[in-house]
């Protein structure tokens, strides 16, 4: 079995990390240079920053807050928000990160996908997608979980897959900040379909839903969260130290 991840996820909005349920009610939480210290030194595999309104808002993402936050982590840092070029990609792994995740620029253009894996290489190339059930059907969603695009969420992951995407982030809008439980049936959907390393994001709420989410899932590489680590109520050791009990590979 491959050694799984744990990856929290800042949100960051006006310069500071934010979350809400369901993509939607957004609360202000903290400094992201400041998490972004806090999880290098208490045992997260990664870091995922988003600069979530950066697409919705047709701008650049924040490059001064990314450049302090990447100075100050030693892990691995995925970066997205407003991602639409070849430019964009290099403006941002020049500010520090390690990957590059695309989202709504993707949607527009998915030949970005291809263009920025023949240059900078597919594990640098992160899709993320938000979906959403509609209609009995997984749909994608853009513009940070506004606007139903009408494409069929599997299908797409797929294609961009084969385009060079190197991970897959799936972000369930159904699940996110609900604290139910990881949606695995879109999960294993998406496991189904592609061989690249798939990380689940929404609904992480206790441990236990990641001992569930490896244990129903082996295809699943990592779990990614934002509240429960941001508000203390996992901490990213103990979890690990359950994990390992359950028979889990963690590093």
């Amino acid at each position: 079995m491959i050694t799984k991840r744990i990856i929290p996820c800042l949100d960051v909005k006006n310069g500071r990390v934010v979350k809400g349920v369901n993509f939607e009610g957004l609360n202000d939480v903290s400094s992201p240079i400041e998490l972004a210290e806090y999880y290098t030194k208490s045992g997260a595999d990664e870091l995922v920053f988003y600069d979530i309104t950066a697409s919705a808002e047709g701008r650049s993402l924040f490059t001064d807050i990314l450049r302090e936050t990447a100075s100050r982590v030693f892990i691995p840092l995925t970066v997205g928000g407003g991602i639409n070029s070849l430019e964009d990609f290099d403006r941002v792994l020049k500010c520090g990160a390690d990957k590059v995740s695309v989202n709504s620029g993707a949607i527009r253009n998915p030949e970005l996908i291809r263009e920025a894996a023949l240059r900078y290489g597919s594990q640098c190339v992160v899709l993320s997608v938000d979906v959403k059930r509609v209609d009995g059907q997984f749909r994608v969603f853009g513009r940070g979980g506004r606007d139903d695009t009408g494409m069929e969420a599997i299908a797409w992951i797929k294609k961009c897959v084969d385009l060079g995407a190197g991970e897959i982030v799936v972000n369930s809008i159904d699940t996110d900040g609900v604290k139910g439980g990881f949606d695995l049936e879109m999960l294993k959907a998406v496991c189904d379909v592609v061989k690249v390393p798939v990380i689940a994001s929404g609904g992480a709420g206790k441990k236990e839903d990641f001992t569930e989410l490896f244990h129903a899932l082996p295809g699943v590489d990592a779990g990614l969260a934002a509240s429960i680590f941001h508000f203390g109520e996992v901490d990213i050791r103990d979890l690990k130290k359950d994990l390992r009990e359950n028979g889990i590979l963690v590093r």
